[in-house]
């Protein structure tokens, strides 16, 4: 597959990612997308010639041309949407990116994926609230996801290199450049735990209308988004309303009622958009990622599995527990069908669900 036409499906006019997904999920390839003629694309459901119309391939494959020689000039990682380094938890999303950008070593598809989001303006209190999270996560392989913004973010992102925790900067511009250039050397060292991920070509600026399409993608990639101190607007609130859309756990922490930075905390928490949370024992509890006794399962009660099943519950019993998205990658599954054979599985009391779409072994 190639990167210049996997950049060219991000420059072409007239269609959004929904409806490139859904004509790719009909052809054979990227590759076969620019080649074949408009009239055998007719063929797909949904796709009509005014669609088409607006579409010019050959513009768009000149104009990712430039990128491409970009890119084989430096060390930074293309993700595709089909390819298996892709953040999988953002394909759960009817909007979500088809082509990521990153620089660092980082794991998308770690069992547990936290964003960690807050005002600009963070306070000595959310400062506080920030560490004791953060090191609540050592060693529990969970990875932490903020904007590397001004505030709770960068503080979020120093904490995790201080405790050894992998953290992800989503940045709203190409990664040719750190914005805020203050953060560049917090960015440069999150690279060695970590890194930056984007879905904006170089050349990009970080323009006021690319933060909340950066938002989506601190929400839709993570198990669960936690809010420390905003105000009434924002893009933590943006950040947490795209996770309440996405069906992801939201949780908020409490504050002062008479500070300006704990409104939209107590507004999450009011309208029940947020778990109310005083601690990271509150987060484990209600996300059931306490740390759990070993446990012995009987496999000869699962004599009557199927090849499939006795798949994802082989996954189960290794980790202890997986999330949807985890285990669909993990069986090399769509992820329709390993939802429908979880069901079935918890009708006969093998496995059990868990808050933030998990799921764990009965026994």
């Amino acid at each position: 597959m190639h990167l210049q036409q996997q950049i060219a499906l991000t420059l072409l006019n007239g269609t959004g990612r929904k409806r490139i997904r859904q004509i790719l999920a009909h052809t054979e390839s990227v590759d076969a997308f620019f080649s074949e003629p408009l009239r055998q694309l007719l063929q797909i459901p949904g796709v009509s010639e005014k669609t088409l119309s607006r579409i010019n391939r050959e513009q768009a494959l000149k104009d990712a041309e430039a990128h491409v020689s970009y890119f084989e000039k430096k060390d930074f990682r293309t993700h595709f949407f089909q390819s298996a380094d892709f953040p999988m938890r953002l394909n759960n999303c009817e909007d979500g990116p088809l082509l990521l950008f990153s620089d660092g070593m980082m794991d998308f598809n770690a069992p547990r994926v936290v964003s960690i989001v807050g005002t600009r303006k963070a306070s000595d209190y959310g400062k506080k609230l920030c560490e004791e999270l953060i090191r609540s996560f050592m060693g529990k392989h969970i990875v932490v996801v903020s904007g590397l913004a001004y505030g709770i973010d960068i503080c979020v992102h120093q904490l995790c290199l201080e405790y050894g925790v992998q953290t992800i900067g989503v940045l709203g511009h190409g990664l040719d450049r750190i914005y805020p250039a203050v953060h560049r050397k917090i960015a440069r060292n999150m690279c060695e735990n970590g890194g930056l991920l984007t879905e904006f070509l170089p050349g990009t600026a970080p323009d006021r209308m690319n933060f909340p399409m950066r938002n989506r993608i601190v929400a839709g990639m993570c198990d669960a988004t936690i809010v420390i101190e905003s105000g009434e607007k924002g893009g933590s609130l943006i950040t947490a309303e795209l996770a309440n859309d996405y069906c992801r756990d939201v949780f908020a922490f409490p504050g002062d009622v008479t500070r300006e930075f704990s409104s939209g905390c107590h507004a999450l928490i009011q309208q029940n958009r947020a778990h109310l949370i005083t601690g990271s024992a509150d987060f484990f509890r209600i996300m059931n990622w306490e740390e759990q006794p070993a446990k012995v399962i009987q496999r000869q009660l699962f004599t009557d599995l199927s090849a499939e099943e006795s798949t994802l519950v082989q996954l189960l019993e290794e980790s202890g527990g997986l999330s949807l998205d985890v285990i669909a990658l993990k069986s090399q599954a769509v992820t329709s069908k390993v939802s429908a054979l979880l069901l079935d599985l918890e009708f006969r009391g093998v496995v059990r669900s868990l808050p933030g779409k998990q799921y764990q072994l009965v026994g």
